[in-house]
């Protein structure tokens, strides 16, 4: 994977760019650029979802890249992600198809159930104006997982996984899987350590992605309804610490999760910002550095999707 900076080996034993292009929230038109100059920028890992509603996009910008010769299909690695409402076993290999049809490719390199949370299949919970329990399904993740096994057998996905699992969900799937999920996708910065997760994932051989690894500048109400949370990037410690290096605050942030062997995947669609967030490839942070940011730890999620908090699988 030329130019796709620093990479670890999953437990499926395929090779992941540790440094990913994120694309949640980001608008189909501004997304397919996005990509295109993530591309030429030297990212190999582009990261989407079924619920972002922009996989087409993501796909079409792949195909030009390969088209051009920029890059071979097996050069960039993609991850989607399997809907809430698509958890019923039954269903996992029907969203997976649609991923598959948008982005216009025979297979994803790794596939991640969104959240241990399930609902009502045909719903979206995030759209439902009313109580969000009518719309609860009470299908265990563990059954999700049964139905995403067999996505690798087919080689629709590479390698499997999840996102917002907790220490406990994640030990109890270990337990009761036929093939181990080879990443574990959450929200993940110096205000949100989970130090105690990541510890239990590396033990585990599954590897960890942040997600809002810059703190989440534009969150949306529907994750949390705070409006006085800090701004990470404003932090006066990774200020001063970007300074020492000649780099921004993103950078730090970005390179902070780089130098604890975790994967991170920077939201952005502003060229300069996506080109600047791949400029971390020349620097280290000290330990001293690495020690001050783990004491900025504050337990604080950005997201924390509490208006499903009555959901039997609610993970915090």
């Amino acid at each position: 994977m030329a130019g796709a900076g620093p990479t670890a080996v999953l437990s499926s034993g395929k090779k992941m760019p540790l440094l990913g292009l994120g694309t949640w929230q980001s608008k189909a038109e501004e997304v397919y650029n996005a990509v295109k100059v993530a591309i030429d920028a030297g990212y190999r890992h582009i990261d989407t979802a079924w619920v972002y509603k922009n996989e087409k996009e993501v796909g079409q910008a792949i195909k030009e890249k390969i088209a051009e010769g920029k890059i071979k299909r097996e050069d960039v690695f993609v991850t989607t992600k399997l809907f809430t409402a698509f958890s019923r076993p039954e269903h996992v290999r029907e969203c997976m198809m649609q991923s598959l049809a948008d982005l216009g490719l025979d297979y994803v390199d790794l596939y991640l159930i969104h959240s241990p949370l399930c609902f009502k299949y045909g719903s979206n919970p995030f759209a439902h104006a009313g109580n969000p329990e009518e719309v609860y399904d009470e299908v265990d993740y563990v059954d999700t997982w049964k139905g995403m096994e067999p996505l690798v057998d087919e080689g629709l996905a590479k390698s499997i996984g999840v996102s917002n699992f907790n220490k406990q969900q994640l030990e109890r799937l270990v337990q009761n899987c036929r093939i181990k999920p080879a990443v574990n996708q959450v929200e993940l910065h110096p205000y949100l350590a989970q130090q105690d997760l990541v510890d239990f994932c590396k033990k585990n051989n599954i590897l960890v992605t942040a997600y809002s690894g810059l703190g989440a500048p534009a969150l949306p109400k529907m994750m949390s309804n705070k409006t006085d949370d800090p701004v990470l990037m404003e932090d006066p410690s990774i200020v001063a610490i970007g300074k020492k290096y000649g780099k921004s605050a993103a950078q730090v942030l970005i390179r902070y999760q780089l130098d604890r062997g975790v994967s991170i995947i920077p939201k952005s669609v502003t060229p300069s910002r996506i080109q600047a967030n791949f400029d971390v490839m020349n620097f280290s942070l000290s330990n001293e550095d690495l020690a001050t940011i783990a004491g900025l730890d504050r337990n604080l999620h950005y997201l924390n999707g509490e208006r499903f908090s009555t959901h039997k699988y609610y993970p915090l």
